[in-house]
């Protein structure tokens, strides 16, 4: 079926007419005194070549009008998934995450190794929410917005490297990204995912500051505390020895937590990482409702090019005829 987009443009269909109205006529010409009866004025076009290149300008305005108006072909309602949930996740990418104290498969991982394999599973299962992505380190930056289009989030989680946003751990600031972002959403729709490994060490905004703009904007933030509670160290021999777990702070990421709704999860493995994440899933169900939408294909290329055929045609026929640009009385 074919729509238009604006269709109140058409309205100014008859403006050239009302041009025409409005503009004052012109004087006649005065006629011209042939000293000789033999001399004649040769080369008046007649008055259907005038009518013609009219013609060619009138279907030139026309179609103008009808590009304008944006016609667009519009198929068949398709039904969508969506509910108007947004949920942005924000992972630690400070140096720590580089420790490879987690196994996934039966094989030492790094952190962020983990992270990568067991948020992309979760990522996919929040078919119908948006979804976005805040990496932070020294600072946070948002990488993906919020977005329906799971694959690119996976995708962006995917190709980061550990340390891109610096070594320290801007906590405070992440949260407040996030609820930049979030704050446009529809009340009791907010969720912020925070993974880390670490403390605040940097920033401008404390986590306690941030917990409270979170919680004033409606956003419930749900914690994970990962890394092994103890940590696999060489000593100067090259032995490998276990070493008490160090730089998380449970009870802050508790606190901002249960201050904004959310709960605090501590995973020491993929094992607990996964469940962490499931827990999470299962504490904000994508509530999907079923949503029909038009898919819509712009049609104004081809009214704008006849238009344009139209235009130079006209042209050439006055052009060939020596029409005046005033029309014929």
């Amino acid at each position: 079926m074919i729509g238009f987009a604006w269709p109140w443009v058409a309205l100014i269909l008859p403006l050239p007419w009302l041009v025409q109205r409005l503009l004052p006529e012109r004087a006649p010409s005065r006629a011209l005194a042939l000293p000789h009866a033999s001399v004649q004025v040769v080369g008046k076009p007649g008055a259907g070549g005038a009518l013609r290149h009219y013609g060619w300008m009138l279907l030139t305005w026309c179609a103008l009008v009808v590009a304008v108006a944006r016609p667009q072909w519009i198929g068949p309602p398709q039904q969508m998934q969506r509910t108007g949930r947004g949920v942005m996740l924000a992972v630690d990418m400070s140096g720590s995450m580089r420790t490879q104290d987690m196994r996934l498969g039966g094989v030492q991982v790094s952190r962020f190794d983990a992270v990568q394999a067991i948020a992309s599973d979760f990522i996919d299962r929040r078919q119908g929410d948006q979804v976005g992505l805040i990496l932070f380190g020294s600072r946070a930056y948002l990488v993906t917005p919020l977005t329906y289009d799971l694959d690119a989030v996976r995708a962006q989680l995917r190709n980061v490297a550990v340390g891109l946003a610096g070594r320290e751990t801007a906590i405070g600031d992440a949260i407040a990204v996030a609820v930049r972002r979030l704050r446009k959403l529809p009340a009791g729709q907010r969720v912020l995912v925070l993974l880390t490994d670490g403390v605040n060490t940097a920033g401008n905004i404390e986590p306690s500051v941030a917990a409270k703009i979170a919680k004033a904007a409606g956003v419930r933030i749900y914690t994970i505390g990962i890394g092994s509670r103890s940590t696999l160290l060489q000593n100067f021999f090259g032995q490998t020895i276990n070493a008490p777990g160090q730089g998380l702070d449970t009870a802050m990421l508790q606190q901002i937590a249960k201050s904004t709704g959310g709960q605090f999860f501590r995973a020491t493995d993929t094992h607990q990482l996964a469940k962490a994440y499931r827990a999470i899933d299962a504490l904000e169900p994508a509530l999907k409702q079923k949503i029909q939408r038009r898919p819509r294909r712009p049609l104004y290329p081809w009214p704008l090019a006849f238009a344009l055929l139209c235009f130079v045609t006209g042209l050439a026929l006055r052009a060939r005829r020596h029409l005046p640009w005033e029309g014929a009385s």
